[in-house]
């Protein structure tokens, strides 16, 4: 069972896209900031949003640099109508769309010696990870290895998601971990 500030914050994400269907505001930012204080305070997340159980999009801040709604508000609307790997959400699919909020502490730089050693270092399933290296950078959810797990496979498509080659563990690219609390609504 969600606490409120969980279903809160679902249903600012709802309504964050349903806005740009409709064009009239439906959050009052200021009323829920009073409910919720920690709605102002900085904060990233990810919103996935998934239709019958395949993904539909996804977009996220991976450092907080914004007030917590603001956010949830921005990232909801660019998982629907920006993430380029899928048409624009149309309103008659949204009764079919359920959403997903990944809260993200602050990343936190690993120090490894090789591959086996960043292996040592990771927790599968827990830790998302940022890889960058120059200009190129990606990152991947905790929720990413439960669809690629093992080491050798994530971090193929990681290196593949940021433009590198996939066995670009070899060149030492920067990692940063990170963690999530996941709010989801029910399917």
């Amino acid at each position: 069972m969600k606490n409120p500030l969980e279903r809160t914050m679902l249903q600012i994400a709802r309504d964050a896209i349903t806005e740009r269907f409709t064009g009239r505001q439906r959050i009052d930012i200021e009323k829920l900031i009073k409910k919720f204080p920690v709605l102002a305070e900085p904060g990233a997340v990810f919103v996935t949003l998934n239709k019958n159980g395949q993904l539909r999009g996804c977009i996220g801040s991976i450092e907080a640099h914004r007030p917590l709604i603001e956010d949830i508000i921005h990232n909801a609307q660019a998982a629907a109508f920006n993430d380029t790997r899928f048409e624009p959400v149309e309103p008659d699919e949204m009764d079919d769309i359920t959403i997903e909020i990944s809260l993200l502490t602050k990343p936190e730089k690993v120090d490894y010696e090789d591959a086996e050693d960043l292996e040592r270092k990771l927790v599968p399933g827990t830790d998302g990870i940022i890889l960058a290296r120059g200009f190129y950078r990606a990152v991947f959810l905790p929720q990413v290895w439960e669809k690629l797990p093992g080491f050798e496979t994530f971090f193929y498509h990681l290196c593949r998601k940021a433009g590198l080659s996939g066995d670009c563990l070899d060149d030492h690219p920067d990692i940063y971990r990170f963690r999530v609390k996941i709010i989801e609504e029910e399917e």
